[in-house]
């Protein structure tokens, strides 16, 4: 990480000490997790105080870490019935749910300081409610209106104190978030035009769930060491 961006890190951490926990990055990135509780008292010090002056909310992005790390499938051997095998999945968290992992959501703002030329992420964990809800930022960074309604539509991510609050990409009626990773992948319901009745019908879907796993061996020989020079005369 820069010199810059260092300093900009101990400023941080002078500032809001155990409010603010730095997240290790291995792309010269600053980011930092905190509590949703401190959201808005961290978020308005970081845009009106000028040794910070993030005055440009960039954008605001729902996270779903349900099963994050794990695998469906072992990638490193070609599967034995072709492309579209498919594999049992495990069960997983329903929206029904009296209360989710207290690390399965997130909100992710990023940040942008002109006067100062920085960029810093934030994120905050939801926390174990049902349905998943943090403070919105509206009133700190009025951009923040339509990522927040995209977060609500995708993620069910509720924004406390949003003005209007409502879908932004689905359509009327939509049942469910499409990005949650316990979505089914072809959805709830097909959508088609019915002649006899003139207008669009909806129906269940009638696609098989299944998990597809690509017929390809990750550890391309191509590049082995000992294969490499072996065309080189």
């Amino acid at each position: 990480m820069s010199e810059r961006y260092e300093t900009l890190a101990t400023r941080i951490h002078e500032r809001f000490g155990e409010q603010m926990s730095r997240v290790p990055s291995s792309c010269g990135e600053l980011t930092y997790e905190l509590d949703k509780d401190n959201l808005i008292e961290v978020a308005t010090a970081l845009r009106n105080e000028a040794v910070f002056g993030f005055e440009m909310l960039m954008d605001v992005c729902g996270v779903d870490y349900l099963n994050y790390g794990s695998d469906e499938w072992t990638t490193n051997d070609a599967t034995d019935t072709g492309f579209s095998r498919g594999v049992q999945r495990g069960p997983v968290i329903l929206d029904e749910a009296d209360e989710f992992d207290g690390k399965r959501f997130a909100v992710v703002y990023h940040l942008l300081s002109l006067q100062h030329n920085f960029r810093m992420r934030l994120r905050v964990f939801t926390g174990t409610s049902n349905p998943p809800m943090v403070k919105s930022v509206v009133d700190i960074w009025n951009g923040a209106n339509w990522f927040e309604r995209e977060a609500f539509d995708l993620y069910g991510i509720l924004f406390d104190g949003h003005p209007d609050l409502r879908r932004i990409l689905t359509d009327y009626g939509f049942i469910g978030h499409p990005f949650r990773k316990d979505f089914p992948l072809m959805g709830n319901v097909e959508v088609s035009y019915d002649a006899d009745e003139g207008r669009v019908v909806y129906k269940p879907v009638s696609i098989e769930p299944r998990t597809l796993v690509p017929r390809v061996i990750r550890d391309d020989n191509r590049y082995a060491a000992d294969l490499k020079d072996a065309n080189d005369g």
